[in-house]
């Protein structure tokens, strides 16, 4: 019987408030042969999904136990204050803690921000949710600090926003177990720090170099021209070094110019391929 081959897929996993679209549409194009499952999860569930192996990487907000787990940082949010539309705070274009000194300020369960130190005056009991949380600010109860991207995911018409100051911002990263870094890893990290196909250390970088560039071939292209016009001095030059005991007359040193070797060194480094990171 001949054995059925499965096909790869890539399961991403993603906290609320986090889009990865974009990305998602770049690894499409990418890699149009490996489906992309996104995985919604909690806040608190982004590390347990990943340590569980239900996904091979996701989009957490930090921080997150290191041990095992790889984690690259991605963009800090914005930290806002939800209230509702007639409250006085919208007559201000940035709120600082103080202005929420006599305001009940909601600590949801999970909360993503880490406060040390709540400002404001301390709810009854903390909501279960940040959603929950949203419904009692609606109510004129208080008021909410969340990510920016939190306050857009869970917008309501009696409610707005503004820019906190000096206060705990959420930072976003893409995380994966350290010993399940495979090519499809590598290849969505190179997507998320914007690298080309060129220069991916996914299937990408594998497809390109089964084919060298031109300034890999030895003895093709401008590479080769610029060693052969620029050699040092009569000798022939070999690699970009001149023939030994034609760089110079007198003994000395060469001197400066187009027949020096320097020009020949020159012209090798610039022959040589970069290594991409």
């Amino acid at each position: 019987m001949t054995e059925m081959q499965v096909t790869p897929s890539f399961r991403l996993a993603y906290v609320p408030g986090v889009t990865p679209g974009k990305w998602a549409r770049v690894w499409s194009e990418r890699l149009p042969d490996v489906p992309l499952a996104l995985v919604a999860v909690e806040a608190a569930d982004g590390e347990p999904t990943l340590r569980a192996g239900d996904a091979d990487a996701g989009l957490v907000r930090l921080p997150v136990d290191r041990t095992g787990l790889s984690a690259i940082p991605l963009y800090t949010e914005t930290t806002v204050v939800v209230f509702p539309k007639d409250h006085w705070l919208a007559a201000a274009e940035e709120v600082t803690v103080e202005d929420l000194a006599e305001d009940v300020v909601f600590h949801p369960l999970d909360d993503t921000l880490g406060w040390e130190r709540l400002p404001g005056r301390p709810a009854i009991e903390r909501p279960a949710t940040t959603a929950d949380a949203i419904e009692l600010v609606a109510a004129g109860v208080g008021v909410l600090l969340v990510p920016q991207s939190l306050a857009r995911l869970h917008h309501r018409r009696d409610l707005t926003y503004r820019t906190m100051a000096d206060t705990p911002q959420s930072q976003v990263a893409l995380s994966w177990l350290e010993d399940r870094t495979t090519d499809l890893v590598e290849e969505f990290i190179g997507i998320v720090r914007g690298r080309t196909v060129n220069s991916s250390r996914g299937r990408g970088q594998t497809a390109a170099a089964a084919q060298p560039s031109e300034k890999q071939q030895p003895g093709s292209g401008k590479d080769a021209g610029r060693g052969a016009g620029k050699g040092a001095g009569k000798g022939k030059a070999v690699g970009g070094r001149p023939a030994a005991g034609r760089t110079a007359t007198g003994g000395g040193r060469p001197r400066g110019g187009s027949g020096s070797s320097s020009g020949g060194s020159a012209a090798a480094r610039r022959g040589r391929p970069k290594r991409r990171g």
